[in-house]
């Protein structure tokens, strides 16, 4: 054998003598404390106790036979004064040129007046206040850098041609109708 693989061999046995004896020293555990903290976890809730609740419903009446029939009824007169107010408070139906259509892909064609555009939200979102006082429908799109205001939807055009006279004469604001979307 070779004096270098001697002195190898020599030295692994002493490092392995060396660490059986010294390693139970140092890791013998003495060195340790548990830290004992208080715990934030509140106890567990009571359970409830479990009540037993009996059904009162009564049992339904036999319907296997038919009912006898009821006493006639008397009703009284409406007074004319009465029938002549609730004949004006009916509404006023108009048949008009322009009926509700579809499109190709049997969607309700349905028309907007669009009335103003600005970069300003803050100035879209004033005039759709005074719209909205005025008791109208309105709505805001945002396009880009413009926000759009509508007035509308409605399926009829001829109705918010009618619409578009009332607000010019107004609020003195010229719109235009174009197709409704919902993009």
């Amino acid at each position: 054998m070779n004096d270098g693989f001697k002195q190898r061999l020599a030295g692994a046995a002493i490092l392995c003598l060396a660490a059986v004896i010294l390693l139970p020293i140092f890791f013998d555990g003495a060195g340790y404390r548990e830290r004992h903290l208080e715990s934030a976890i509140p106890p567990p809730p009571s359970e409830p106790q479990l009540v037993a609740i009996e059904p009162e419903n009564q049992p339904l009446p036999d319907t296997s036979t038919f009912a006898p029939p009821g006493e006639p009824v008397t009703v009284a007169v409406m007074p004319k004064q009465v029938a002549a107010e609730v004949a004006k408070q009916k509404p006023q139906i108009s048949e008009r040129n322009d009926p509700p259509a579809l499109d190709q892909e049997n969607i309700p064609v349905a028309w907007s007046l669009q009335l103003a555009s600005f970069k300003d939200e803050d100035n879209a979102k004033g005039l759709s206040r005074k719209l909205i006082k005025a008791g109208h429908k309105v709505y805001i799109r945002k396009t880009g850098d413009l926000i759009r205001v509508f007035v509308g939807p409605d399926i009829q055009k001829s109705k918010l041609t009618e619409l578009q006279a009332a607000i010019q004469k107004e609020f003195g604001l010229d719109g235009i109708i174009v197709r409704f979307t919902t993009r």
